[in-house]
């Protein structure tokens, strides 16, 4: 086994990093909340300059920083790139102070294991390769600060400073969440539309007289959401407002919808049925707008993705680590906006545990040591 002593130092630095993990939980950074993302920047940035590794920082006005750290940064090889998000969703205070609280099988807290699990692990693996001498190639780790939102805070400039960094490598390892057993190689993408639907506003008692904004909101509402196929698209309409009161005519109705795609045509499709939808009025004397809010490209699976699982399942084999197959999500991720740049990305190498969004999110202080595990082995043994 070409790791034992790599994934000897690993296991000496667990413990120590699991500290390390919870306090970037205990460090609130919703995507919103630029201190607490930069904060948790802050806190690798310090550990990184400790290390003598290189650092770049991409800065945002609204959206936190991002940032690039670099081991072995003049190294000949080809860069192997680990990657996560700093940014989470939940508000502040919702988990209580502090935020991370651990049992003896469980690490819970915002941003557990998406994705501060698979920062913490990156770094771990980092750490341990330094430790034992390596230097064959330059081994980075970027953090996103805005993915939580498709980078709509930073207007896809995140985005930009990722794929620069990553230009070249080898290959890009996105720490999502960790599905037992499986890679992920493939995602759809998203598009984000927000419909505002104008009627006329009357007193109940005359609502004959009016034009009614929600009505004709629930009539777009149900042609959209007949788009639900688990492999293809899916449309949801997940939020709506409208309306001033019980007994008025509705003048004013906005929902927003929620697009899942598999591909580029899937991707063409679902604009023209928004469109269509949009232009079509249901409801006599309304009009409507809509607006695309964000949009994050599909993960394609390709020939080179494969081969990179393959390269990684072998190195896996060869040093008692679980292989995994090709697996495809339903949501995004920052490794659908490399692979649609030509990335070469594999994805969902974090820790596994499970809650992720809710007040129950959680990881399994043991994964820590595998997530690294594997992220070590795949820069240390890569062909």
């Amino acid at each position: 086994m070409q790791c034992e002593k790599l994934f000897a130092r690993i296991d000496e630095l667990q413990e120590q990093y699991i500290q390390f993990w919870m306090d970037i939980i205990n460090i609130e950074s919703p995507t919103d909340y630029k201190p607490g993302v930069d904060a948790v920047g802050r806190y690798f940035i310090d550990r990184a300059v400790k290390r003598g590794w290189k650092v770049e920082v991409h800065h945002e006005d609204v959206s936190g920083d991002a940032i690039c750290i670099t081991m072995n940064p003049d190294a000949k090889g080809k860069p192997v790139v680990f990657s996560g998000h700093m940014d989470t969703v939940q508000p502040r205070g919702l988990f209580g102070t502090p935020p991370a609280k651990r049992d003896e099988t469980f690490l819970y807290g915002p941003g557990t294991q998406d994705c501060k699990g698979g920062i913490t692990g990156s770094f771990l693996a980092m750490a341990a390769l330094a430790d034992v001498g390596f230097t064959a190639r330059p081994v980075k780790l970027i953090l996103q600060s805005d993915e939580e939102n498709s980078s709509q805070t930073s207007n896809k400039h995140t985005i930009d400073f990722m794929a620069e960094c990553a230009k070249g490598c080898a290959v890009f390892l996105n720490t999502e969440p960790y599905i037992p057993d499986y890679c992920t190689v493939g995602r759809k993408g998203i598009i984000r539309y927000t419909f505002q639907i104008t009627g006329k506003a009357k007193h109940a008692a005359m609502c004959y007289d009016g034009v009614s904004a929600i009505a004709e909101a629930s009539r777009k509402i149900w042609e959209l959401e007949q788009y639900k196929d688990r492999d293809g698209m899916t449309f949801n309409v997940g939020l709506i407002s409208g309306g001033t009161s019980a007994n008025t005519t509705p003048a004013n109705c906005t929902f927003e919808l929620d697009i899942r795609f598999a591909d580029e045509a899937q991707m063409r499709r679902a604009d023209e049925i928004v469109k269509q939808v949009a232009e079509t009025s249901y409801v006599a004397g309304t009009t409507c707008e809509v607006t695309c809010t964000s949009r994050r490209a599909p993960m394609e699976t390709n020939e080179k993705s494969l081969a990179a699982l393959a390269e990684l399942n072998r190195i896996c084999r060869e040093n008692g680590l679980t292989e995994m197959e090709a697996g495809r999500r339903p949501g995004g991720s920052d490794a659908a906006d490399m692979t649609s740049r030509g990335i070469v990305c594999l994805d969902s190498l974090g820790t596994l545990g499970g809650g992720s969004h809710s007040i129950r999110e959680r990881s399994y202080l043991s994964s820590l040591a595998v997530c690294a595990k594997r992220l070590a082995a795949m820069a240390y043994c890569m062909e």
